[in-house]
């Protein structure tokens, strides 16, 4: 089996640097990475070289964004956590919640710049394309579904 932590580590960084925080981009590696069909924080803590802290808060944030579950592990009183089947599309979901941020910020700011100011035009484009996305992720994530093969 090839040596996949450097590759789990850059994936982490994408991650980072487009937002996401860094204890956090690395736990969602560490889990996503994993041959184990589920890991406990302490797994991960040895295989990050991360505190016990700064797992916690990471699988915390993971889970409120819904890629990461708590399940259940008989025999075994520890928490056990994996990657949530099909969590990428709940997470795409879950930024309905962004976009109606955004759009509804471009209406706000072209009630206060005016819509025939450059920057109404401006904001008039965010609020068009924010409404667009609205619209269009629902029906993109149903068509995920619907081509997936049943697993």
């Amino acid at each position: 089996m090839a040596d996949t932590s450097t590759t789990a580590e850059q994936l982490a960084l994408v991650l980072t640097q487009a937002g996401m925080q860094r204890m956090a981009a690395r736990v969602l590696c560490g889990l996503l990475y994993s041959e184990q069909e589920t890991t406990t924080a302490g797994e991960l803590c040895a295989q990050l070289g991360a505190s016990a802290g700064g797992v916690s808060g990471a699988l915390k944030t993971l889970m409120s964004l819904d890629l990461v579950e708590r399940v259940p592990a008989p025999g075994d009183r520890r928490d056990h956590y994996r990657l949530r089947a099909d969590g990428w599309a709940i997470m795409m979901s879950s930024q309905n919640r962004l976009l109606d941020v955004m759009r509804s910020s471009a209406e706000e700011g072209m009630a206060a710049a005016g819509e025939q100011s450059v920057a109404g035009r401006r904001l008039s484009e965010m609020r068009d394309f924010y409404a667009y996305m609205q619209r269009e992720l629902p029906a993109l994530i149903d068509r995920w579904h619907q081509q997936r093969p049943a697993r």
